[in-house]
Parts: C-alpha cells; sequence; structure tokens
C-alpha cells in the first residue's frame, strides 16, 4: 500500500513520524512523506526508505500556522501543495501527523476521497493552553484553544481511522466525540529495544555519582512538569539523606525559577542543573541515578498521555517515582515500577524518595519488574503491532 504521511514540519528529526513509516516499510508498505522546507534541503530524499518530499515553505506560513484556526490562511496555503503531492505520488492512504495541517488535508482529499488517518501526537487543544504566548497579548485572543478543540472532534469525526498515544486518550475520545472505539488504535512512544541493549555508556557520569543517592529527571524542564515540587522535597530530604542529589538533565526558558528556588532554599550543592545534553547521553545519566521521577501537574493533557521518559527509566531497570497523572500512573502500577505521589505535593514526593531510599529491596523490585516489562510488552517492536494491524484490515 501506498501510503502519504502529512507532516507540518521540517523532517528530519521527528521520532515518532520516523518509527511509525520503518515499521510500515518494514511490513511492506510504500511510505511517502510530505513535509516543509525553509532553506536548502533537497527536494526528494530518501531516509531510511521513506520516500522524503520537500515542499517550500517560508516565514509568513510557518506565522500563520499558529492562527490556523483563526484566520484560515494557512490551510489554504497549502491545499494545492499537498493535492499535489497525492496525486503525484499515487498515495492510497492518508496518515495526517497531528491536527495544525488536517485542515489543509482534509480539503484536498475532497476530490480524491482516500481513506484517512488521524494520528494526535498529544492533546494539542489542551497542551495550547500552557504555550507562554497564549497567556499574553496578542497570541490570548487571536488564538482560541476552544477553536482547536473543536477542529480537532471534526477531523476526529471525519478520518476513517484515528491513532492514539494512550488508553486514556482513547477512552477521552470515545466519551467526548462519540468516536467507535473500534476505528481508534492505540500507539505508544516506546523504546526500541535497541535503546537499552546497543547504549553506549559514558563512565565519567556514572563515576560523578557514585556516591550520590541520585534522583534523576530527563528531558523539558517547563514548569507544568513538576519539578518545583522536587526541588522544595530535596530542601527536606538533605537532613535525611545527606548523599542526596537531584539531577535535571534538560532545558527551558523557565530554568530560571527553578535555579532561583533552589537558591532560595540553600541548596544548590544538592541540585545539578545539567542543562540539555545529547540524548546519548540519557543511558549513563540513567544508569547513574538510583531512582528516576516524572512529577508531572495532573492536567487533562498530562493525564492522556506519556512522558516517554518513563520507558526510558524502565528499560534501565530503575525505580520510578511519578506523579499520580493519570496514564502514568496507570502504566507504572501496571508494570510494577515504582511509586506514585500526589501531584504538587511535595510532602507526599519526600515520604516516597524516603520510603524507596530506606527500603532497598523496593528499589530492586521495581527495577526489575519495570525492565521485564519493556522487555517482554512494551517496546516499540510490541506495541507498533497495532499500526501494521490497522494497515492490514485497510487491505482487506
Amino acid at each position: 500500500m501506498r501510503i502519504g504521511m502529512i507532516l507540518d514540519k521540517t523532517f528530519p528529526p521527528d521520532p515518532r513520524v520516523a518509527n511509525e513509516a520503518i515499521s510500515l516499510i518494514e511490513n511492506g508498505h510504500e511510505v511517502f512523506l510530505f513535509c516543509l522546507k525553509y532553506a536548502d534541503e533537497l527536494k526528494n530524499e530518501t531516509i531510511n526508505g521513506i520516500q522524503v518530499k520537500r515542499y517550500k515553505s517560508n516565514k509568513f506560513i510557518y506565522k500563520s500556522s499558529a492562527l490556523a484556526y483563526t484566520i484560515p490562511i494557512y490551510s489554504k496555503l497549502l491545499v494545492k501543495k499537498i493535492y499535489h503531492f497525492l496525486v503525484k505520488n499515487a498515495i492510497e492512504v492518508i496518515h495526517i501527523h497531528d491536527i495544525q495541517i488536517a485542515e489543509a488535508v482534509f480539503t484536498a482529499n475532497k476530490k480524491l476521497n482516500l481513506k484517512t488517518v488521524q494520528d494526535l501526537h498529544e492533546n494539542r487543544p489542551e497542551i495550547m493552553k500552557f504555550y507562554p504566548h497564549l497567556q499574553k497579548f496578542p497570541g490570548k485572543f487571536l488564538i482560541s484553544s476552544i477553536k482547536w478543540k473543536a477542529k480537532e472532534e471534526e477531523f476526529i469525526k471525519k478520518a476513517d481511522a484515528v491513532v492514539v498515544v494512550t488508553e486514556e486518550s482513547k477512552e477521552e475520545i470515545v466519551s467526548r466525540v462519540g468516536k467507535d472505539s473500534q476505528s481508534i488504535v492505540v500507539v505508544p512512544n516506546t523504546v526500541h529495544k535497541s535503546y537499552f541493549t546497543k547504549a553506549e555508556i559514558n563512565q565519567s557520569i556514572i563515576e560523578k555519582y557514585k556516591h550520590n543517592f541520585m534522583l534523576l529527571y530527563v528531558g523539558d524542564t517547563g514548569l507544568r512538569r513538576g519539578l518545583q515540587t522536587a526541588i522544595e522535597s530535596v530542601a527536606v530530604l538533605k537532613d535525611k539523606i545527606p548523599s542526596i542529589k537531584l539531577v535535571i538533565v534538560g532545558s527551558n526558558t523557565s530554568d530560571i525559577f527553578l535555579k532561583q528556588q533552589a537558591e532560595d532554599l540553600d541548596i544548590e550543592k544538592y541540585v545539578d542543573f545539567e542543562g540539555w545534553q545529547n540524548e546519548k547521553l540519557f543511558p549513563s545519566y540513567i544508569l547513574a541515578s538510583s531512582v528516576c521521577i516524572s512529577p508531572l501537574h495532573r492536567n487533562l493533557h498530562h493525564d492522556t498521555t506519556y512522558a516517554n521518559k518513563i520507558f526510558q527509566y524502565m528499560s534501565f531497570g530503575k525505580p520510578l517515582l511519578v506523579s499520580d497523572a493519570l496514564s502514568q500512573k496507570n502504566i507504572v502500577e501496571k508494570a510494577n515500577a515504582g511509586l506514585v505521589h500526589k501531584a504538587e505535593n511535595s510532602i507526599d514526593f519526600t515520604e516516597k524518595v524516603l520510603e524507596l531510599f530506606y527500603v532497598k529491596v523496593l528499589q530492586t523490585k521495581f527495577g526489575e519488574s519495570g525492565k521485564a516489562f519493556i522487555e517482554n510488552e512494551f517496546n516499540w517492536e510490541k506495541t507498533s503491532e497495532k499500526l501494521i494491524e490497522l494497515y492490514q484490515n485497510f487491505n482487506q
């Protein structure tokens, strides 16, 4: 089958798009990827079997994408490009990544009437509420998350199938939109087996923290990720666990607030802000850690998606401490991979850390259980089977 994936940005990188495309190719399909180019990238290129077709864009188109469902300029500018892509490559099924470009795709497909798959990488209308530029003028008045949610529901209804990242997201869509659950496929962003079997380890990182009881966080450090809870907890933990060290590998423009908090609490020597590091170093930081954390705040977005870091943590046999954001709570409890604390509650976070510190057998039990879960049930090779099955059904 000739599958036309539609992406509203440059490629590479996009791990989810690449993983899905490669898995489909390995199962006998041809995958053509529509994406945008802003510089002198090759117009046509094959990457890992993906036939990449780049269409020229510019700053005006890029900026108008934020207003896609306020003023429909963005969609109108892309319709002809998408139609050209679909016809020229004799596409049989359209696979739309996220909703920003979806209006243009459905418009371009009116004459062709091809089957469509709407792939929701996240709950975009909900996460938009936390974007800094939507908290102030003019974004606050020009971009409406309510309009985006209405459009998302429209696209879900139009699509022949919908792909989501969690069971919780599927349940929320069935409840809110009334979409037939049989047409919604769950494909989580899990790790490939090679992530933990072929990782290159940096011994200097292991050595650096070998004497610490290290709490590790990797990834984006925006305030909704809950690191203020962990930092507040360290101010108490340092008196009970002298070797405590909170290591934060990642960055965000809001890091200034996290660093100020550590300074105000006089715990700077207990918190290492490593900044953004090459992702190839993540396995080394994980192996150096004692407990890996994901203290997300509760909201509809976090409740229906995964922080992919938890799968990276589990794959190296580390115990987890996560907030009760619904999706991650459910998966960690299912895997028996760690403890759950109340979101934004530093007292509960502290109690759970102490439990893991004093009861060493828990660290081992959770680590082994989480690792087995990833190795046997929740790696990309396993979880992508639902995506393969979806396209097999289209062929019947």
